[in-house]
C-alpha cells in the first residue's frame, strides 16, 4: 500500500522506515513544502517521497503525525470524506511534548476531562467523514527504533468506530512486524491508550494466544 504522513518528526521516521521494510512506498508532507523534506525521504531509503499535503491525502491509508497543537490546523483543507486516517498523536498541551514529565501528562488530561471526550472523537469533529482509528500513539518512538528480524514483536493498540478500517490498519501493523490489538471504539479503546492512560506509555511484547480474533 501507498502509506500517507501529515508531519515529519520521529513517527514518521521511525513508523515510515517498519512499512518501508515491510514493503510498502510511502509519502511525506510537513507545512513547509517537499523541497525542505529531501535530506528527511533520502534518510529513509527507497520507496519515500516528499510531496504535497494535497498528494499525500490520496494514499490509501494517512497517518497524522504532528504535535498536538498543530493538529486542528495540519487537518484542515481536506475532504476526509471516505479516508482512512490513524492518528498518531497525543493530546500534549506543550509545543514540545514530554511523555515522561508527569507535570505535563498531568496537565493534558486535565484538558481532555474539560474536553469531555478522547483526543480521538475530539479529531474526528476535525475531520468529518473519516474512518479514522487510533493508533501508533501509545509509546515513544524511540523504543521501537529497532528494524532487526529479531526484534521483539511489539504491543500496539488499534481503536476505532469503523471495523473495516481499523482491520486494514492492524493487519499492516502487523505485516511490519508488530502485534496490533484491537482495544474497540474510539470512545472506549481511546480512553484506554491516549495520553495519561492505563495503556499508555508501556512497552508490551506478544508471546502467545489461545485463538485468532474473531472479525
Amino acid at each position: 500500500m501507498r502509506i500517507g504522513f501529515i508531519g515529519a518528526g520521529s513517527v514518521t521516521r521511525v513508523m515510515g522506515r517498519h512499512l518501508l521494510n515491510a514493503g510498502h512506498t510511502i509519502a511525506v508532507c510537513n507545512s513547509r513544502g517537499p523541497e525542505t523534506l529531501a535530506e528527511f525521504v533520502e534518510e529513509l531509503g527507497r520507496g519515500a517521497t516528499a510531496e504535497t499535503k494535497a498528494q499525500v491525502v490520496e494514499s490509501d491509508v494517512v497517518i497524522i503525525a504532528v504535535n498536538w497543537v498543530q493538529a486542528e490546523e495540519a487537518l484542515q483543507g481536506v475532504d476526509w470524506s471516505g479516508r482512512i486516517l490513524i492518528d498518531a498523536m497525543n493530546a500534549h498541551h506543550e509545543m514540545r511534548p514530554d511523555v515522561t514529565s508527569l507535570e505535563g501528562v498531568t496537565k493534558s488530561r486535565a484538558e481532555l476531562a474539560r474536553a469531555g471526550s478522547t483526543s480521538s472523537e475530539m479529531v474526528a469533529k476535525w475531520v468529518p467523514g473519516a474512518r479514522l482509528v487510533k493508533s501508533i500513539s501509545n509509546m515513544p518512538m524511540e523504543w521501537i527504533d529497532n528494524y532487526g528480524a529479531d526484534r521483539p514483536r511489539t504491543v500496539l493498540f488499534a481503536s476505532g468506530d469503523d471495523a473495516e478500517a481499523k482491520y486494514l490498519v492492524i493487519d499492516m501493523l502487523n505485516d511490519a512486524g508488530f502485534a496490533a490489538i484491537n482495544l474497540g471504539s474510539l470512545a472506549t479503546g481511546g480512553a484506554m491508550h491516549e495520553v495519561g492512560a492505563p495503556l499508555s506509555g508501556l512497552e508490551l511484547h506478544f508471546i502467545r494466544r489461545i485463538r485468532p480474533e474473531a472479525r
